[in-house]
């Protein structure tokens, strides 16, 4: 007979293998927004993604062994979520057109922080003492990283603090959503979402028009359209291929492993941002933020170590 430890502990390796793909390749993403970030406006990038995106959100609901179009009963929810991921995705674009890889990455780190405030505000979920502390300590870290005031401070960093903050809202949603409709279906609506929005807003962003002296993360978004290369095409096909991959990883991944154990390894991503900011543009982050980055992950990691202790362990993909 198998030892249920033992498949239980196979399991969480195979999910955290998942995972760290997943981060991986997302941290690909990263490096193709900002490689062509400087030619091209972020809702044209949206639009191509998204075109290649939504037949790869159909094809991983066959995946899950599912036929005909994904449906929902909570349509609603299911475009307030999409919205929100456009959003998040958008103003993210707009902070790495500005902001060191690792800088972006150690701001986005303090996502699990944004989503236990909310759901102390939002959902009325009790917090104690040992965890408010934390939740002060991880943001006293986003603010080394950010640097209010300071000379060195860019607009950027509030664009991804933005973008983690529309996440967290998404991921309050998502808890909802879980329990009704699959992983394939809500990445079908998101990126459906995706599409419709980036279509509409395209045209006030061509009548605005460039703005020549405006900071990058604002020129990103009023950038002129412009014909895309060969090469710029195939790299901006390539991200809604790449987000299909990251998506169908991450489903693995929780689908494994309990989500309280796989979730910490999501900080990895912050190695790869450093690893790519160094060999291709040759950023080096700065102490402060190092030290920002280490408080914010140390914080949330309590928190999730809280967590753990506090509900029972369950598979993301059994709930």
């Amino acid at each position: 007979m198998n030892n249920p430890i033992k498949t239980e502990l196979n399991s969480n390796a195979k999910g955290i293998g998942f995972l760290v793909l997943a981060m991986f390749t997302f941290s690909l993403q990263d490096i193709a927004v900002k490689w062509i970030g400087n030619d091209y406006p972020i809702l044209q990038i949206v639009i191509f993604r998204n075109l290649v995106a939504l037949p790869c959100t159909l094809l991983l609901f066959r995946l899950e062994g599912r036929r005909g179009r994904p449906t929902t009963q909570q349509h609603k929810l299911q475009y307030a979520r999409g919205f929100l991921l456009f959003l998040s995705f958008t103003t993210y674009m707009m902070g790495l057109a500005a902001l060191p890889l690792a800088d972006v990455s150690a701001i986005r780190n303090s996502a699990p922080l944004m989503i236990t405030f909310l759901s102390v505000v939002l959902l009325g979920e009790k917090v104690g003492p040992r965890r408010w502390l934390a939740l002060i300590v991880g943001f006293i870290g986003v603010l080394l990283i950010i640097r209010p005031g300071a000379a060195t401070f860019n607009i950027g960093s509030v664009f991804v603090l933005l973008a983690t903050l529309f996440y967290a809202f998404n991921v309050m949603i998502t808890r909802h959503l879980r329990t009704t409709d699959s992983s394939a279906t809500m990445a079908y609506y998101s990126t459906l979402v995706y599409l419709i929005a980036a279509v509409v807003l395209a045209p006030l962003a061509i009548l605005v028009g460039e703005m020549p002296n405006a900071h990058p993360s604002i020129a990103f978004l009023f950038r002129p359209w412009a014909m895309p290369t060969l090469v710029d095409w195939v790299t901006m096909s390539g991200l809604g291929l790449i987000w299909a991959i990251g998506m169908y990883l991450i489903a693995r991944a929780y689908s494994l492993s309990q989500a309280s154990v796989a979730a910490p390894f999501e900080y990895v991503a912050l190695l790869y941002s450093v690893m790519w900011g160094f060999a291709i543009w040759r950023e080096i982050p700065t102490w402060a933020t190092w030290v920002g980055a280490f408080l914010t992950i140390m914080s949330g990691l309590y928190i999730l170590y809280r967590e753990r202790r506090e509900r029972p362990l369950v598979s993301v993909g059994n709930v």
